[in-house]
């Protein structure tokens, strides 16, 4: 099997649907969430403009702990009362955030990062992880994004066996 950069539609629409369908194809038949989670890291990297980190947290001993990702080395443990990432599992909420030098408790482990996006990632209705991804721009994402990586985390929740998985809550 080989893979090769692909061009996307410069309609953001068109662009998620494309990429939806990727991550659809990608972890058809694969139930096994490290693998789904790192080829998903790396086609978020490779097809989203503007980014400096994409990459999954997932739930360990009552945090987040580092699971796939691309980009710089990144924060290892987020407690749950802090940064972006650690107040989307703990609201179980998205966090979209212009500026994340303005939210409390946000966690630079990337200087170069000016907004983000963090969607929870479920198992039996409790959360079991998050999708973060970081931008060097401000106001990066909107609620188009917001909808779409949505769609993707489900996909995901669908698709994956988080049972594999030694996370504890």
């Amino acid at each position: 099997m080989s893979f090769s950069a692909v061009s996307f539609p410069s309609d953001k629409k068109e662009f998620y649907a494309q990429l939806l369908q990727q991550a659809d194809a990608l972890t058809d038949g694969i139930p096994h969430p490290i693998v789904n989670l790192a080829n998903t890291a790396a086609l978020l990297y490779q097809a989203l403009d503007d980014i400096n980190w994409c990459g999954f947290y997932l739930m360990h001993e009552g945090a987040l702990l580092l699971g796939p990702f691309c980009g710089l080395p990144a924060c290892t443990m987020i407690p749950l009362n802090r940064g972006v990432c650690g107040a989307a599992a703990s609201s179980d909420s998205v966090q979209r955030i212009s500026d994340v030098h303005t939210f409390p408790g946000h966690i630079a482990c990337d200087s170069a990062s000016n907004s983000e996006i963090v969607v929870p990632i479920h198992l039996d209705g409790r959360v079991i992880g998050v999708l973060d991804i970081d931008s060097p721009s401000f106001s990066r994402f909107d609620e188009t994004d917001e909808e779409q990586l949505l769609s993707l985390v489900h996909l995901l929740e669908s698709r994956c066996d988080f049972n594999h998985i030694a996370y504890s809550l």
